[in-house]
């Protein structure tokens, strides 16, 4: 399989994540050659967004700890936020009223590209985290790769876990990771009609 060519001074880690991008894939279910591709541009794209050194889980983590260190809520949402409209906005303002910040589990582009196909994402990580940054509403975002987030709900243990209506509580596995801890998972209202892929479609 041909790996992109990714400038990069320190390659540390690339093995690390390709080993466990295969092996999340061929847990579920994937063929081996699809496992290894996808372990192979997660390689890349873990270089090329600075590898082993673009690990800042203090920076990241900051926001909760000053809102946790003074008894506040920590409040956490999570998707792919491609092509951000006001069904996203909605939500996302939702989520951050149910406490005293909102950290945001955004999925990656390799991430996004398994649940949704091929031509997604349309709008790449490093932008949409710059314009999620950019909303009043969110105080933190951070960059997850597996399908699912319950790997780094483990890390941030919000208190509340928000999901658009949509879902069910019942529907989503990680409800009882997040009850394990004593946290809540709350679903906010469906904004129907408003969605990025019904707004790709019609655009087709």
């Amino acid at each position: 399989v041909p790996a992109p060519r990714v400038p990069v001074v320190d390659p540390c880690g690339a093995g690390d994540r390709f080993a466990v991008t295969v092996a999340a894939r061929l847990m579920g279910g994937a063929a081996m050659d699809d496992a290894v591709a996808d372990g192979v541009t997660s390689a890349a794209e873990f270089l090329r967004c600075g590898g082993a050194s673009g690990f800042r889980p203090v920076d990241q983590l900051s926001t909760v700890d000053a809102v946790r260190a003074r008894g506040g809520v920590v409040v956490a949402t999570g998707g792919c936020f491609d092509l951000l409209h006001a069904g996203h906005v909605r939500t996302l303002r939702a989520a951050r009223s149910l406490g005293d910040c909102l950290v945001v589990c955004l999925n990656s582009d390799s991430s996004v590209r398994r649940l949704k196909g091929p031509d997604r994402p349309v709008t790449k990580e490093q932008d949409r985290v710059e314009v999620l940054r950019a909303l009043g509403c969110v105080d933190d975002v951070v960059v997850f790769d597996d399908d699912t987030p319950e790997r780094v709900l483990a890390d941030l243990r919000p208190d509340v876990w928000v999901k658009g209506g949509d879902y069910t509580v019942d529907s989503l596995p990680e409800a009882d990771l997040v009850r394990g801890w004593g946290g809540r998972t709350v679903v906010v209202p469906y904004h129907r009609g408003r969605s990025t892929t019904e707004m790709l479609s019609r655009r087709g």
